[in-house]
């Protein structure tokens, strides 16, 4: 049960709501307010002349069919159609409009937000479940969109509507049009009662169906291990869970969605009986013509739309706001490694690698490396060992800054790498990981990632020397092979080659290899050593691998733990001290033997 609890922690809500999400979503409808006035001028001047119909009925129950004057009721009649026409032209040219805005929105908030979302270093990414991320980039801006555009006009336009009823309420007759109004008191009281309820309910709806993306998105690309380890029936469980609390959580919100209309409704029938109660009172005493009643009982009825319509749009409102701040959270999300201001470009790098008292945590009570120093010349080769979770990985990952330090310095050539920019540092280094991440496209994009102007020929022969050329031209394609997501259709091995392949194209002045080898089979990993051999040469390298017998030519061995470097130097120099590397060396090699 603790297990499945894990999945259903919900994101803390964020109360109040924060004015800073709206003053930013402005800035995306500040770009097409000229489009989006053109649409309200349009559909004001369709209500406009739709709000002459119930005068045009007062004027043909009043005089014309008492009069009997024919012409004068065909003329009315014929106003009336005028009045259709005009209404839905110009309600046609106002959706076409709008259609537009809102797919723009659409395209703005998502392509800021992905771009955002490429800015924000690991720990962003090590801290949530990338199902929760994504959809906010795609559910959540799709929500808003609408709110954002035919939303803001909508209101705009209702209450436009309510002046110009007003208006010609008032022009047919003061004393019945303030029996209408007396029903707004009641009207904004209740919406009151209802606003925070609402707006709760829907925030949790928001983490709710966050969880259960989250689950989702991580079953699908874990359903191998989901089906090595018969967990079926445990994941369908817990699935069931999550989308139980999506279900009772809508339907608690939806319940409060639902007073809203019938509470408009219940106002409106309540004013519109006393319009005929105290009308036929008057009446009675010859005040009042039966046109006149008709009249402004039309006119209550056409009152109480609008209202009911931003009740609509009030309730859309609530419901999306939840989406908005999940949406302008992430938009405002610190970037916690960038470029400093006035940050340089890093020259070429020649590949001088210094620590100076690195210290550096994931979490600010747990200390993952404590005062680390050392130095390394360039085109040394560096091997880093020790027991997992030490700070291997971790000291490679701050040389590209991935992660900034809590203190100390790191430098690549003398130049303080928290002073230059990302992109200038990171553009020089290579850097292959033991989880080779392939994309969706053919195996010559996945190589050209790193380089995008280099030519076919470029591309071969950096294969061939990885050794992936022999078994990409197998492939039914060759080169252009679709490899599909994540690179479903290749061995992990044939993956860690073709990241090969692609680091080496780039060229790197500095190379990064973190367990690189370790799907590549031992006879393709001999063949591929002249490869490696190639990639390091003229290089400044850092690697990472667990089977020693590997990294005995490198020019120098640290062995990383308890927060720092152990002891350091070459293959040799390590046995002969008989410390922490040869018990590891020789635990490992009674192993193999």
């Amino acid at each position: 049960m603790a297990k499945r609890n894990t999945y259903r922690q919900d994101e803390q809500l964020e109360e109040p709501f924060d004015l800073r999400h709206l003053l930013l979503a402005s800035s995306y409808i500040k770009k097409y307010i000229g489009k989006m006035r053109t649409a309200i001028i349009l559909s004001a001047l369709g209500g406009a002349a739709g709000y002459m119909s119930p005068i045009i009925t007062k004027l043909a129950l009043d005089e014309a069919i008492p009069d009997k004057n024919i012409p004068y009721l065909f003329g009315l009649v014929g106003a009336l159609v005028a009045i259709f026409i005009v209404s839905v032209i110009f309600t046609t040219l106002r959706s076409k409009i709008m259609v537009k805005v809102s797919q723009s929105i659409i395209y703005d908030i998502r392509k800021d937000l992905f771009a955002h979302l490429q800015k924000l270093s690991f720990k962003y990414f090590d801290d949530r479940p990338h199902g929760k991320i994504l959809i906010r980039v795609v559910n959540y801006v799709n929500s808003v969109s609408d709110m954002l555009s035919n939303g803001l006009i909508n209101v705009v336009l209702e209450t436009i509507n309510l002046i110009f009823i007003i208006v010609f309420m008032l022009l047919v007759d003061v004393q019945m049009s303030l029996v209408v109004l007396c029903g707004v008191p009641i009207l904004a009281f209740f919406m009151l009662w209802i606003k925070n309820r609402q707006r709760k309910a829907w925030q949790r709806v928001s983490n709710k169906n966050s969880n259960l993306n989250a689950y989702l998105q991580e079953n699908i690309v874990g359903a191998r291990i989901t089906q090595i380890f018969a967990r079926e029936d445990e994941n369908a469980a817990i699935f069931s869970d999550l989308a139980d609390d999506c279900r009772k959580t809508w339907l608690t919100a939806v319940s409060y969605n639902n007073l809203v209309w019938p509470g408009i409704d219940a106002i409106s029938v309540l004013i519109r009986a006393a319009i005929f109660i105290s009308g036929m009172i008057i009446f009675a005493g010859g005040h009042k013509t039966v046109g006149t009643i008709i009249s402004i009982s039309s006119y209550s009825a056409r009152f109480w739309q609008p209202i009911m319509n931003m009740g609509n749009i009030f309730n859309n409102f609530l419901n999306n706001m939840a989406y908005l701040e999940r949406i302008f959270e992430t938009m405002n999300e610190k970037v916690d490694v960038d470029d400093a201001p006035g940050a340089t470009e890093l020259p070429p790098i020649k590949g001088e690698v210094e620590f100076k008292n690195v210290c550096f945590s994931y979490e600010e009570d747990k200390e993952i490396l404590h005062n680390v120093s050392f130095k390394v010349e360039p085109g040394q080769s560096v091997a880093l060992v020790g027991p997992t979770g030490s700070g291997k990985s971790t000291i490679v990952n701050l040389i590209s800054r991935f992660y900034n330090v809590n203190s100390g310095t790191v430098l690549i050539d003398g130049v303080d790498i928290s002073k230059v920019t990302l992109h200038s540092l990171r553009s020089q280094m290579g850097i292959m990981l033991q989880d080779s991440f392939i994309f969706s496209g053919t195996i010559k994009d996945n190589i050209l990632y790193g380089k995008l102007d280099a030519t076919d020929e470029e591309i071969k022969e950096a294969s061939k020397k990885v050794c992936a050329d022999s078994f990409i031209e197998k492939m039914p394609a060759g080169y252009d092979t679709e490899v599909k997501e994540r690179g479903s259709l290749l061995s992990q091995g044939q993956k860690q080659l073709i990241s090969f392949a692609r680091t080496l194209l780039s060229d790197p002045a500095i190379l990064v290899l973190d367990e690189a080898t370790s799907s590549i089979d031992v006879n393709t990993e001999k063949a591929l050593q002249q490869g490696l051999n190639t990639m390091l040469k003229g290089r400044t390298s850092f690697i990472i691998a667990h089977r020693l017998s590997t990294i005995r030519g490198c020019d120098k061995i640290m062995y990383i733990d308890d927060g720092g470097i152990v002891e350091a130097g070459t293959h040799e120099e390590l046995m002969k001290k008989g410390g922490a590397y040869y018990k590891l060396y020789t635990a490992q090699m009674e192993d193999i033997a």
